[in-house]
């Protein structure tokens, strides 16, 4: 990896966090009358790009970073420019977050999604549990000028097309309404073509309920490498100086070391960690799997005729029915469906989906 060696601002603090931080690692939920994933109509289930999740897009400081980044791996060139606001953080992908989700949803109901994302900020702020005063819609307000003006120059494929590409993350925002004090309540945010593609080829994985919670921008990114590399399987190993590598970091790798000792001892004191047990053992950080989704049958084996529902959609329904046997729920769907007399689905993962949140919202089990 090329990088800049001027020490970065997450660098230097990674140095404070580890000298001492006795919050607890998980922020509040901020809206308790709102299940953070599924609070609209559409029933919009947080989704990542996975080419994102894969390289180190954003940057993890908690101040202006003004840096040109240069990360290669694998063959995989990706170059980071910052505009006079600074990089996109990792805070302000929330924004591309949710825009995936919506238009993810909206795939499962079987509409034509289109790069221009239409939405409420109040809905976006409660479904990122983020605040929703007036410093809140001022923040994403700066969060958005940051993803337009962040460019990236990457010969990174997405939906299958390798190419390079210089382009904004997002290509412009749209306030379409306000209110009299000024703040926004309508947006429009249209997508750039390079995140456009991984939505329509499904190259997206669904994020913990707890994702937004997290405190610290270096726990966020470790746990989208560990959703990308682990998925569902039992655990995932990845050596600290690839991790530091993938994450962007350019600190002493002592310091890097602390950093990741620090979480880990969180997460064994806290479980807070989401999806994931995350443990360090001689420099090699291991990720174990906390779900019992993991080594499940595939469930289209158990009828050949019955509806086929991806891995993903199963991961999703844990998050529609949360307490729920998953795959107890798909024998009782596809039952009713051989009852209706195996009636054609417009979208059979957005079919079943369904199925859970109503039976979650019939009989909740916690």
């Amino acid at each position: 990896m090329t990088i800049d060696s001027t020490p970065t601002l997450f660098d230097v603090a990674s140095a404070s966090v580890v000298d001492g931080d006795d919050r607890t690692p998980l922020l509040p939920v901020r809206h308790p009358n709102q299940d953070l994933f599924i609070c609209d109509v559409l029933d919009a289930i947080p989704k990542d790009d996975m080419a994102s999740m894969e390289h180190p897009v954003f940057s993890l400081s908690t101040k202006p970073d003004n840096r040109t980044r240069r990360y290669e791996h694998n063959g995989n060139v990706i170059e980071i420019i910052p505009s006079g606001k600074g990089l996109a953080t990792i805070h302000d992908k929330d924004i591309l977050i949710y825009c995936i989700s919506q238009l993810v949803a909206k795939m499962n109901q079987g509409e034509q999604p289109s790069r221009t994302v239409r939405l409420q900020a109040y809905d976006m702020l409660v479904a990122t549990n983020r605040q929703t005063s007036g410093e809140g819609y001022r923040l994403m307000a700066d969060a958005l000028t940051r993803l337009r003006g962040t460019t990236v120059r990457t010969n990174i494929q997405t939906g299958g097309v390798e190419e390079t590409r210089i382009f904004g993350l997002i290509e412009e925002a749209n306030i379409t309404r306000k209110t009299f004090d000024g703040r926004m309540l309508d947006l429009e945010i249209t997508l750039s073509e390079w995140v456009y593609r991984s939505i329509i080829s499904k190259n997206v994985l669904t994020l913990h309920r707890d994702y937004f919670r997290l405190r610290k921008p270096f726990e966020r990114r470790m746990y989208e490498l560990a959703r990308k590399h682990c998925g569902v399987k039992d655990e995932w190993k990845i050596g600290l100086e690839l991790l530091q590598k993938k994450c962007g970091s350019n600190s002493p790798l002592r310091v890097f070391r602390a950093l990741v000792k620090k979480v880990c001892e969180h997460d064994a004191d806290h479980g807070h960690f989401p999806d994931y047990a995350v443990t360090m053992t001689d420099d090699v950080i291991l990720f174990r799997n906390r779900s019992g989704l993991k080594s499940k049958p595939d469930p289209v084996t158990v009828d050949d005729d019955a509806p086929y529902i991806d891995p993903e959609t199963m991961h999703d329904a844990k998050t529609a029915a949360p307490g729920y046997d998953v795959y107890a729920l798909y024998d009782e769907w596809v039952s009713w469906w051989h009852d209706m007399g195996k009636p054609e689905l417009k979208s059979p993962a957005g079919a079943f989906l369904g199925f859970c949140k109503k039976r979650h919202e019939r009989k909740p089990l916690r």
